[in-house]
């Protein structure tokens, strides 16, 4: 249990590093933060495929597969639904900023703001946490370590939006910190959950992948493509992975 509350602190409190980098560093170049949160979403890819979707094929008994399958769509699902309901204000680009100035005064709502972002935070955490359920610590270390990687450069990347639209640094941080927050919430409901029962460890897994993937595809991938820098996010993005794959042949 300690190792999962600090586990837990360790991938939340990434955000917030990644929130303080964000603070001294805010000039980054577009091409610079695409490459970097690419990189991230190649960790991620090999962290929901190698320790979230294979375990859950083999813990999945006589019904793995569909269990797999239906667990993706499932957690995928989950993240869509909160798609809709919460706004994505940290989606706003300048442009879309001028264009929708009432937009631009709710970023000034923080806990919406709050919200938005944990809408990736909250399954990333519980994915995290969801990990310690196979009992290979190695293995869900390895997960959580590639969540928290990611963490980094998405607390990078909202602190700069937040600033130009008028917030004072320390309620920027006090957001980022919050962020932090959800992800550790999301890593402890993660981990008690499948402890309670072990049946429902395959769907859990799956689940977990599940929202990962949908982040990755319908958030990240997007975001790292929109600014020119195409190529290297790719490169990017398998450096991440093949990262992943190189931890897992060493450490399995």
């Amino acid at each position: 249990m300690q190792l999962v509350l600090l586990t837990a602190l360790g991938v939340g409190g990434a955000s917030v590093i990644g929130a303080l980098i964000g603070f001294l560093f805010k000039e980054l170049s577009h091409k610079f933060r695409d490459i970097v949160l690419s990189f991230a979403a190649g960790v991620m890819l090999a962290a929901a495929v190698i320790g979230l979707v294979l375990p859950s094929l083999e813990y999945g008994g006589r019904f793995s597969l569909l269990v797999t399958i239906a667990g993706l769509f499932c957690g995928a699902l989950c993240v869509n639904v909160l798609d809709k309901i919460v706004p994505h204000l940290h989606r706003l680009t300048g442009t879309e900023q001028e264009q929708h100035p009432e937009k631009q005064q709710q970023l000034n709502k923080v806990l919406l703001f709050v919200i938005a972002i944990a809408i990736h935070n909250l399954p990333e955490g519980i994915a995290a946490g969801v990990g310690f359920g196979t009992g290979n610590t190695t293995e869900a270390l390895t997960i959580a370590g590639g969540i928290a990687l990611q963490n980094v450069p998405e607390g990078m990347v909202i602190i700069a939006p937040m600033l130009a639209a008028g917030m004072r640094p320390g309620r920027t941080f006090l957001i980022a910190f919050a962020t932090g927050i959800v992800e550790v919430f999301g890593t402890l409901l993660g981990y008690f959950a499948v402890s309670l029962s072990d049946a429902i460890l395959p769907f859990a897994l799956a689940f977990a992948g599940g929202t990962m993937l949908y982040v990755i595809s319908d958030e990240m991938i997007p975001e790292t493509h929109a600014h020119g820098s195409e190529r290297g996010a790719t490169y990017a993005l398998l450096a991440g992975f093949a990262l992943m794959l190189v931890f897992d042949v060493l450490l399995g």
